[in-house]
């Protein structure tokens, strides 16, 4: 197995002033990390998060070393998904497939970790037929067949379905004034002590119902403003906002709800404090990053770009998972139909964090999967 090796790959420019880094808008490029095996260039696979750094993924080495080359790549949106544009993020992606070819590997794949998961699928869809010729906020995208080379197959890991359906599940919907952090109606408030658990089937009916109209607002809000920012002289063509409070799922709380081996709480930590801090999901965008990325209108969901997709595609479920949870396994299964199979990583948590003879399960896995194709 070589050591690590740093992938330096240009990308096309984006938007103005996506970044705040004057080196990064002169000349765009995306980072990885790889390793290979010795031997011949046979398969090599991809692990890509739309913001997260993937650069130190715990699939890298061992996968490696199970004879699969590996390279865990980072968008031009890590940490930062302020602009971040999911037709944009899929053209990084196809930037690192193009290099992975370029070495010379008969098959490439993708993993889809996380919320890498829709992005690999929203890829392979794209790359197998593009029809994503347009943003949601309706200018051109210019992608090109030739940005998205297909890949040989998917896998996909703790998957989450996609940024719009899970803006859906875990905004807050108690919510009353969207300036301010603090306002709540306790009548929709599932941190509120007046709301025990397991929560009433009623109250978790007007608390989804809520959450679809939050969501709605924010929408119908954010076209409105980008109307009218584009049909003033001299405006701006975007502008950023702040959607509060966006981490209450029932199921951090209620573990009847969609059960599996997990603990209560969130992947972060206390849910509470997450849905109130200052930093969480989806809570600084843009215009056209929240319709690109978290609204209605995203083309990125995961299963309906999975379902349009031809390749095999390989599903592995952590069971202890505090984000994905056996409804999501069902949907993701539906999508692939007879392509896909699951592999149950038992106990595992989200990141396999401290549980290294589970990494190992997962590299199993996935390397018999991949030799296999």
């Amino acid at each position: 197995m070589t050591d690590l090796q740093l992938a330096v790959i240009d990308v096309k420019p984006g938007a103005a002033l996506e970044s705040q880094s004057g080196l990064q808008m002169l000349r765009p490029r995306i980072f990885g990390a790889w390793r290979a095996p010795a031997g011949p260039k046979k398969v090599a696979a991809i692990v890509m998060h739309p913001t997260s750094n993937f650069m130190g993924h715990y699939l890298i080495a061992p996968l490696a070393e199970r004879g699969v080359a590996c390279m865990g790549l980072n968008s031009r949106y890590m940490g930062n998904d302020t602009l971040l544009l999911m037709e944009r993020a899929i053209q990084d992606l196809g930037a690192g497939v193009q290099f992975l070819r370029a070495q010379g590997y008969d098959k490439v794949l993708l993993i889809g970790n996380s919320g890498g998961a829709a992005l690999a699928s929203f890829y392979q869809a794209q790359a197998e037929r593009l029809t994503a010729t347009h943003f949601p906020d309706g200018d051109p995208t210019h992608l090109h067949p030739s940005d998205l080379p297909p890949v040989d197959g998917i896998a996909l890991c703790a998957a989450h379905l996609g940024r719009s359906r899970l803006l859906r599940d875990w905004i807050d919907p108690a919510v009353t004034d969207e300036h301010d952090v603090l306002s709540v109606d306790p009548a929709l408030d599932m941190y509120d002590a007046a709301h025990r658990m397991p929560y009433d089937k009623a109250f978790l009916a007007r608390f989804a119902a809520a959450q679809q109209a939050r969501l709605a607002r924010i929408e119908n809000a954010a076209l409105a403003r980008l109307e009218q920012l584009r049909s003033t002289p001299g405006a701006p063509r975007d502008q950023a906002f702040i959607v509060y409070r966006t981490h209450a799922d029932p199921r951090c709380l209620d573990l009847s709800l969609d059960a599996n081996d997990r603990a209560p709480g969130s992947v972060w930590g206390d849910p509470r404090q997450v849905n109130y801090s200052a930093n969480a999901m989806g809570r600084t965008t843009s215009l056209t990053a929240f319709l690109s990325q978290w609204s209605s209108r995203s083309q990125a969901d995961g299963p309906d770009n999975l379902a349009r997709t031809s390749v095999p595609v390989q599903l592995l479920t952590y069971t202890a998972d505090q984000s994905t949870f056996p409804s999501t396994r069902d949907t993701w299964l539906a999508a692939g139909g007879a392509r896909i199979r699951n592999t149950d990583i038992v106990g595992g948590n989200h990141y396999l964090a401290g549980q290294p003879a589970l990494v190992a399960q997962a590299a199993d896995a996935i390397a018999q999967w991949a030799h296999a194709l």
